[in-house]
């Protein structure tokens, strides 16, 4: 069965001069367990009628309407079912209502005692599809009433009584029986507008409602800082990653960085440099400031020289300096870190360093500027730490990009030496080959070719076959030293003797005519004796020569 009208709206039509206020939602549950408590710490049995949205939101109850319905069996628990809620008779009345039912947007108790009456009716205003999208359950809204008036807690009894009855009918005698125990008479008008609590003296409901909102509140509150955090660290985090794709170039990914943190975090001046464990220095680039604050881009910032700094290196943690001129490091330090603390004007000092794989790439450093000390939180320093790390795999990326670059670079270059000495190398040997062939052919076709001539064709085959097994040998000797398999077998050599070798080397493979007139001359700073192998001297200088 279902019933599309509003109880909220039945009541207010009963009370037209009352208006409804808003609600959150952790407003009301703070008011529904302070009514429930009431009952519970109470020595009456009043009549207590409850409404849920859905049976999963009654479990996370049930336990307490087993406890309330020891005080009084005038309970009734109405609710939407989604698995094994039903219209029952047990411990207390359940009452099962349909999915379209307007009581699927509302939230109802009403509580009425011989000495005390309390309602809460509400209707939800934020769809709950809405509020599931933004994760925030506490953040729904309700409008409604919340009253302790007796004659209205009656009217809002009433109404839902009266809807009892239509679900299940075979309660209507224990409902006309509540109805004459708890209800006012109907004949008493409606009061025209609210009444409020008295200033003084507040009963306990009050103490236990204002406990309730006071601790709800501060986990609200809790709940909205970190909620907040996350998000700034969640957006910051997007942002370096946006950045990362749509440029390598380590400038603007510093850049960026740096602007995000001044802007999130507030800081009066946010800073973020590359160094190593090594550099005595560095150039301050990238920089963002607050109004009215000394500059120090393109200043020189000491390193070594900074005590401050040293301890990152050794902890390779972040560290917060929240007294920058009283810390005892700095009166030890060298006097040009003190100009340069005075000069940039920092009161509190915080140091992220920028780590990959534990080795030191950069350093992200926040400075507060005030009068006062500034003391960043653990969450904030976890936010600067958590930006750090995406710089530091952003400066790993651009640098190893770059490597790429000159390693295809190089890659290209050797590809076309290959193909050069491919050519080259079939040059060289088509040429001999050539002579080769022509000189046997000659042999073998002319067999009265005189013995001269013989001798000239086979000198010549032999100089060309020479000449091909020096340039195998010299193709081998390089694909060893390619792949580093070449043997070397220093031996000690007479430098007088390798000159007068590599000579008589050019003489015995030179034509006479074509042979140049050598001069030997050795200067007598160089060493006479040495290590080395003789047996690659010759073929050294025959290089030369065809050179």
């Amino acid at each position: 069965m279902s019933i599309p009208t509003s109880v909220l709206a039945e009541l207010l039509h009963a009370i037209p001069n009352w208006r409804p206020q808003m609600y959150f939602k952790s407003s009301l549950v703070a008011l529904s367990h302070a009514m429930e408590d009431q009952v519970l710490a109470g020595e009456e049995s009043p009549l207590v009628i409850a409404t849920f949205q859905r049976e999963r939101f009654y479990r996370q109850e049930a336990h307490r309407y087993r406890r309330i319905a020891r005080r009084t069996e005038q309970v009734y628990v109405l609710s939407a079912p989604e698995t094994d809620f039903q219209n029952q008779s047990g411990e207390y009345e359940m009452i099962a209502f349909d999915h379209e039912d307007a009581l699927t947007q509302e939230w109802h108790l009403v509580v009425i005692a011989q000495q005390y009456a309390n309602c809460l009716i509400c209707r939800e205003r934020t769809p709950q599809r809405e509020s599931q999208r933004n994760g925030m359950d506490s953040n729904r809204r309700f409008e409604g009433i919340w009253t302790s008036d007796h004659r209205v807690c009656s009217e809002a009894a009433k109404i839902l009584l009266d809807r009892i009855v239509q679900y299940r009918p075979e309660l209507a005698e224990k409902l006309a029986e509540a109805k004459a125990t708890y209800l006012s008479d109907s004949s008493e008008a409606l009061p025209s507008a609210p009444q409020q609590f008295p200033t003084t003296n507040p009963d306990p409901f009050v103490n236990r409602l204002v406990n309730y909102l006071q601790v709800g509140q501060y986990k609200l509150m809790k709940a909205y800082r970190a909620i907040a955090a996350q998000e700034q660290k969640e957006r910051l985090i997007h942002l370096m990653t946006v950045a990362i794709r749509r440029s390598l170039d380590p400038q603007k990914i510093l850049e960026v960085a740096v602007e995000q943190l001044g802007q999130v975090l507030g800081a009066c001046r946010s800073i973020i440099y590359r160094c190593s464990e090594k550099d005595a220095t560095a150039t301050i680039a990238h920089e963002y400031l607050q109004s009215n604050i000394t500059t120090v881009q393109g200043e020189t910032w000491l390193l070594q020289q900074n005590p401050f700094f040293q301890m990152v290196l050794d902890t390779r943690e972040s560290l917060l300096v929240k007294e920058v001129t009283t810390h005892p490091s700095l009166a030890e330090a060298n006097p040009s870190i003190t100009q340069l603390v005075d000069q940039a004007g920092i009161t509190s000092w915080l140091f992220v360093p920028v780590l990959y794989q534990d080795r030191l790439i950069g350093m992200v450093e926040l400075h507060h500027c005030g009068s006062c000390p500034e003391e960043w939180t653990k969450d904030e320093i976890a936010l600067v730490e958590a930006v750090a790390n995406q710089v530091g795999v952003a400066l790993i990326q651009a640098e190893s990009y770059e490597n790429l670059e000159v390693l295809n670079q190089q890659l290209e270059e050797l590809d076309n030496t290959r193909s050069n000495l491919v050519a080259i190398t079939g040059h060289e040997l088509r040429t001999p080959l050539s002579t080769i062939q022509i000189c046997l052919e000659s042999l073998a076709s002319e067999p009265d070719m005189s013995l001269e001539l013989r001798q000239v064709m086979l000198n010549t085959a032999l100089a060309d076959a020479e000449r091909m097994r020096t340039l195998v040998q010299d193709f081998l000797t390089l694909s060893q030293l390619e792949s580093g398999r070449v043997e070397w077998n220093p031996e000690p050599v007479s430098l007088d003797e390798c000159v007068e070798l590599g000579v008589s080397h050019i003489r015995a493979h030179t034509a006479q005519s074509e042979c140049p007139n050598l001069k030997v001359s050795v200067p007598d700073n160089l060493p006479r004796r040495g290590r080395g192998t003789c047996s690659r001297v010759g073929r050294r200088w025959s290089r030369r020569r065809r050179v």
